[in-house]
């Protein structure tokens, strides 16, 4: 049945994070309208079920016109998930456009309209790192100059503007997710094509280090009951716990039955990192390695999601269940090849 007395607008239909919000809601009977890139002919048209989507662009506040032509009598809820995720060495005006002049673009829209509620999806990337030892926790104030790193120092900046946006009337909240990770990915991200390159056997070491991963379904769980639930002004931590690289390595070498990965030094893969970042990139696939991922893989990740808990009802699947589903979802998909295990004492 439609809940007819709400209308909610999603950023990023298309985005892996997106599309799994758009369905939730979907499910939910909720009248869903969802923003994409002009041209996006993303397999996730299916996905975004009796959505309706509108093609525009978050830096082009006039292409925003038609979504937020909403009945005045109608409850507008925003759900602002667009955004670039970038790893990369090499400064991009891209991430800076989209994710901060886009934000404020989306800020203004939802004032004109007098929007009911803005989320926005940030990182835990723009709150400050702490040192080892130190469990992170949601934030007040947030600066460019405390974190490192372009995609880092945007998220920041943007978060910031929602939050002076809160102060002066708009009922906002912020939701920072962790490593996303699950399936539905059709996309590009970093971690699934790990995936897809250790189970397609052409990945055979990892590094040390680790972070939090947390699926997908349990962020867009969470980024909708911050809508119901959160408090105006208030940011929360969608996260699940700290996982080393070894460990996700070991599950997915007890899935595929592939060979063990060996364990690279982080000094060892920083020196080959610039290189394999210009490898992927001539490749045209999402680089695993960069400068900036091995230093997040060896900086603190122990991020606290108990506000989220207590306040949004917040909960978390283990990670072996994400990582059974996502490899499933690859499977399905093609990008994971049949793979023969071999018998005791075979060889090649």
């Amino acid at each position: 049945m439609m809940q007819k007395s709400k209308i909610y607008i999603v950023t990023g239909a298309f985005g892996h994070l997106g599309s799994t919000i758009v369905s939730i809601l979907n499910e939910r009977g909720y009248e869903v309208r969802g923003l994409a890139l002009p041209g996006d002919s993303s397999p996730l048209t299916k996905a975004t079920g009796t959505a309706k989507i509108y093609y525009g662009d978050v830096c082009d506040i006039d292409s925003l016109k038609e979504i937020f032509d909403v009945p005045q009598d109608r409850e507008l809820i925003v759900i602002h998930a667009a955004g670039i995720v970038s790893i990369a060495t090499k400064y991009n005006p891209l991430v800076q456009r989209v994710n901060v002049m886009g934000t404020r673009n989306i800020i203004k829209k939802c004032f004109e309209t007098k929007a009911k509620r803005l989320v926005y999806v940030s990182s835990v990337h723009a709150i400050p790192e702490l040192g080892k030892g130190n469990q992170i926790r949601e934030i007040k104030k947030f600066d460019p100059e405390e974190v490192r790193g372009l995609y880092a120092k945007t998220k920041a900046e943007a978060t910031q503007c929602v939050l002076d946006a809160a102060a002066n009337g708009l009922d906002a909240v912020v939701v920072h997710p962790s490593g996303i990770i699950g399936p539905n990915d059709y996309g590009s991200s970093h971690t699934a094509q790990m995936i897809i390159d250790y189970f397609n056997g052409k990945l055979q070491t990892c590094v040390r280090g680790g972070y939090d991963f947390v699926d997908v379904r349990d962020v867009a769980e969470g980024t909708i009951a911050a809508a119901e639930k959160g408090k105006s002004g208030e940011c929360y931590i969608l996260s699940n716990r700290y996982c080393s690289v070894e460990e996700l390595f070991d599950e997915m070498q007890k899935m595929s039955g592939r060979r063990k990965a060996s364990v690279l030094p982080l000094w060892v893969a920083k020196m080959f990192a610039p290189i394999a970042e210009l490898y992927y990139k001539a490749r045209k696939r999402p680089p695993l390695y960069t400068p900036y991922s091995l230093y997040t893989l060896e900086a603190n990740a122990d991020f606290s999601h108990k506000k989220a808990d207590s306040e949004l009802g917040y909960k978390t699947r283990t990670l072996k269940q994400t990582l059974a589903d996502t490899v499933a979802f690859l499977k399905q998909t093609g990008r994971i090849k049949p793979f023969k295990r071999r018998r005791a004492g075979q060889t090649r």
